[in-house]
Formats: C-alpha cells, structure tokens, sequence
C-alpha cells in the first residue's frame, strides 16, 4: 500500500538508513505514460506508488516518471515501448491496442462493470491467472478500471434513449465502440488527450468517458450536459494497466522483486481501486461550477440502454468464441470476480 502518511514515514527511515550506511542506488527504471503531470493518475497514483517503491528499496530502486509521451511516441504505441524494452514500465489504456488484450476486455462491458472501480479493481487482479494469455509479453505490476462511462455531450441535452441517435461520440475502445452504435450513435475513436480540441472544433459531439478525467481536459469549459444510467452503473468502463518489461523485472535480485512484489496486483487492488472512485468528485464539482447540466436518466431509460447494452455484451460473446475463447464463460467468471469484490 502507499498512502502518503506511509511514504513520508518510509522515506525518513530510507534517510537514515542511507545516511549510516552509504547503500549505492541499484536500479533506474523508466516509466512513461500519456498523460500530463497535472492528471489524478501522475500526482495522485503513479508518483506516490514510485516513491514507495523507492522508499522501500531504501532508495535502491530509482523510478523516472516520463508522462504526457515526453519519450517520444503516440498512446498507442506504449504497449509495444514496454513489451521491447524502449520503457521498462508503462501506464497505458489497453484499448489503445485492440486486440491484444481479447480476455481482458470483459471487464470493460457494459453490464459486467457495475459502476465501481473498486470493486472491477478487485476482480480484475484477483482474476490474472485467468487472463494470463494476455500478458505473456510482458510482467503486469497491475491493472485497474475507472469508475466508468457516461456521456459527454457539448451542445445536445440527453433526456431519453432516442436522443443519443445520431451523435458522433468519442469511444475509449472497441467495446465502447459497439456501446456507441447500440445506442444509435457514431464512436469515433480518439485518445483521450485529443477529445478536447476534436470537442471544441466539432469532430465529434460528445464523448462516452468518465467525471474523472474532466478537470484534466477542462471539459467544463466545452460541453453543456452529461447524462448516466440510473443507479450508479455506466456504460462500461476502460482498464488500464501498469506493466513492467518481462527482462527488466525478471534482472532484479530478488529482494528488489519482493519490494515491486508487495507494491502489485492484488495487494494494491482495493487502494488503487478506491482511488479512482475518489477521483470522480474533483470532477463532478468542476462540471457543477461551470452549470452543466448533468441528467441521470429515468428508470424506464435505463432500461433502454440496459437492453441495448445486452446486445452489446452477446456481441462480445460470439466475436472472441469465434476466435476460440470461451466468451460466455468469461463473462461469467468476470461477473462472478465482480460481485465477489462488492461483496468484500
């Protein structure tokens, strides 16, 4: 865990420790990302989570934080800079490569994500023995959701179901994507750095992301309504991974594995998690200060959205069975690792 009382706390004992015995620093590993050092991701979760691991290390490890691709690259490309050694860790969206992570991506649909980081935080690393084949390229310190999606709209109220036809929304991935089209609408696919300007100059009308994200982007500034599902759910959500370089992780003795080992996937789920449910309310207050209309449809709409969202999730089914993945199973499994976490 890395809450900030722990670090400062870990890093005077690492002053002493390094005043009294002179330990020379062992390792320098490169972080990069897409966001800016501004975003809740870079200040609030990847920097504490390094400093950390630099604390208990006794300042053996050293981790560079490059964000807002400062290293060169598009958000795409961060997956591919990790798996060949170019970063030897990465914060990256696993819908910016479709494809790679076919398993995975049951957590992001619609109906299988409940509305609650936490909770798909949880079941997302408690699950990795399961989705294991899609990470064979590289050592997954450990992956996350947001809270989830809902719609962003600049100049269109959304009040019903029918509303949301026709609008060219931006998708965070392929299951976005065909959330997007269930609902009649045009998903445009775009990082979400480029949301902003493709808002502004009306690329797109909206997007399907998160509260979150919103004081990054200053999405309070562009758009004039947002609407979400009742009840707390959303339209799915995106998952997110930290990973490490298989070489890298696999050339640190293995005391230095143990540290990076205790500060990964399940034994930093539910902090991660909590976080990006914290998250939501900087954003929620930044859209309520600047007047946007935020609508949380009725429960007759919902239900709407839940029947097309069912169609999303067959869809899902039949494309990865088609491929020799037992869809249907995953899903159950990944609603089953979800309720189990809401439950804890």
């Amino acid at each position: 865990m890395f809450s900030k009382a722990k670090i400062l706390g870990t890093l005077t004992a690492a002053a002493i420790l390094s005043a009294t015995t002179a330990m020379a620093q062992d390792v320098t590993l490169i972080m990069h990302h897409f966001l800016p050092p501004v975003a809740n991701a870079h200040k609030v979760m990847l920097e504490p989570w390094a400093q950390t691991i630099e604390a208990e290390s006794d300042g053996r490890i050293d981790i560079e934080i490059y964000p807002a691709m400062s290293m060169g690259g598009k958000p795409s490309e961060l997956y591919g800079q990790v798996r060949d050694g170019t970063a030897d860790i990465v914060w990256t969206l696993l819908g910016y490569t479709p494809g790679v992570f076919p398993r995975t991506e049951v957590f992001e649909l619609p109906r299988v994500h409940k509305g609650s980081a936490r909770d798909t935080t949880i079941a997302l690393n408690a699950s990795l023995d399961l989705l294991a084949e899609d990470f064979k390229d590289i050592h997954v310190l450990f992956l996350h959701a947001n809270d989830g999606n809902l719609i962003h709209s600049a100049s269109t109220p959304i009040t019903t179901f029918e509303d949301v036809a026709g609008m060219k929304l931006r998708t965070p991935g392929r299951s976005g994507a065909w959330t997007i089209e269930a609902m009649g609408a045009e998903p445009v696919s775009l990082p979400v750095p480029a949301v902003p300007e493709s808002m502004a100059k009306g690329v797109i009308d909206g997007a399907l992301t998160t509260y979150e994200i919103v004081p990054a982007l200053k999405l309070q500034e562009l758009e004039k309504y947002t609407a979400e599902l009742p009840n707390g759910d959303r339209f799915g959500t995106a998952v997110f991974m930290v990973a490490m370089n298989q070489d890298a992780y696999d050339a640190l003795p293995d005391d230095l594995k143990a540290v990076i080992d205790a500060n990964s996937t399940v034994n930093v789920a539910a902090e991660i998690g909590q976080m990006w449910e914290d998250f939501e309310v900087e954003g929620i207050a930044a859209l309520d200060a600047a007047g946007v209309t935020r609508t949380v449809f009725s429960a007759e709409e919902g239900a709407k959205f839940d029947a097309a969202n069912d169609t999303v999730v067959t869809r899902w089914i039949d494309e990865v069975s088609s491929k020799g993945i037992d869809g249907a199973a995953l899903v159950d499994a990944a609603r089953a690792a979800v309720a189990k976490a809401e439950a804890q």
